[in-house]
């Protein structure tokens, strides 16, 4: 008997309900005809999108996610039967402020389209302008290609991308975005690039070079945490390291995100900044129990109210 397949809609919502076995229901609807996954590559499938769908906030990045699963094998599955299928490019525009995911969400894509076959390997080449920028005539292009090479079989992620377009006229950045979008044309079918950055900074470099944004059909915007989101990810950075969160250090920790995110904006640090927060929390934990004699399993593993401060006080 086979499985239900359920519209990609309610596969979604069941889930970001957190419902394991709508992964095997989606694995099941999406995989190509005659072509199943191998039992090993269905638990790391399952694996890798519950890991997805952990991270904490990210619906429109996830929906998204799901979205382009969903139409590669479609596209797939049309070409097998004989129907105009649309060309598969995965290129991507990542926008949005640091912390936010975007470096996470490419790790995962890379491994996530390794298992679907879309790519070799999988692996990320995480790339900034003086990787790809050279010296002197020819330096440039033995750069760009150097990364390529680097990048086959995965994903070539240039973060701060705009940066490339920078340094006036004589700068080589030019022919580095040129190199690029020659290699995205010659191995199409084993690389995926993704330029990331600040969304206003991305959405002018596009405009500058509008033959650019042709060849990047997705865009995913990565929106800023909630604070409530910022407490949910402190806990579980907290959990990752075999610490836990007095109940009184949650409302400290939120009350010191919400300080100083009105001291530096909506866009103030984000993930990274409660990554700081809770790493400076374990030092100052370690001073104040050095001062004891004796101390519990208990009192080595929670981080109090006390040792959250704000780093400008």
């Amino acid at each position: 008997m086979s499985k239900k397949v359920l519209p990609f809609k309610e596969v979604f919502d069941t889930l970001q309900g957190g419902n394991s076995t709508a992964n095997e229901v989606f694995i099941n609807s999406t995989k190509e005809k005659g072509k199943a996954l191998d039992t090993t590559d269905q638990a790391s499938l399952s694996q890798l999108l519950t890991e997805l769908n952990q991270l904490i906030g990210l619906g429109n990045v996830k929906e998204l996610v799901y979205e382009i699963l969903a139409y590669a094998d479609i596209q797939k599955e049309r070409k097998e039967q004989g129907l105009n299928a649309m060309p598969i490019v995965l290129h991507m525009i990542f926008k949005g402020n640091p912390g936010t995911g975007k470096t996470t969400i490419a790790r995962l894509l890379g491994k996530i389209l390794k298992v679907k076959g879309f790519l070799s390997s999988g692996h990320i080449i995480e790339v900034e302008r003086a990787d790809l920028v050279g010296e002197y005539i020819g330096h440039t292009a033995q750069k760009v290609r150097d990364q390529i090479k680097k990048g086959m079989g995965g994903i070539l992620f240039i973060d701060e991308a705009y940066a490339l377009a920078r340094g006036g006229e004589k700068d080589f950045g030019k022919e580095a975005i040129d190199s690029l979008v020659k290699a995205m044309e010659d191995y199409k079918n084993d690389i995926i690039l993704i330029l990331a950055g600040y969304r206003e900074e991305m959405d002018n470099f596009l405009q500058i070079n509008p033959g650019l944004k042709s060849r990047f059909p997705i865009h995913i915007e990565f929106n800023d945490y909630s604070l409530e989101e910022l407490v949910e990810i402190a806990e579980l950075m907290v959990n990752e390291r075999e610490y836990i969160l007095a109940k009184s250090s949650k409302a400290r920790l939120y009350n010191i995100l919400a300080l100083q995110r009105s001291r530096g904006g909506l866009h103030s640090g984000n993930a990274r900044m409660v990554r700081n927060l809770i790493e400076r929390s374990i030092r100052k934990q370690a001073v104040r129990l050095k001062s004891k004699k004796y101390y519990s399993r208990d009192e080595l593993m929670t981080l109090m109210k006390e040792d959250f401060t704000d780093s400008n006080q």
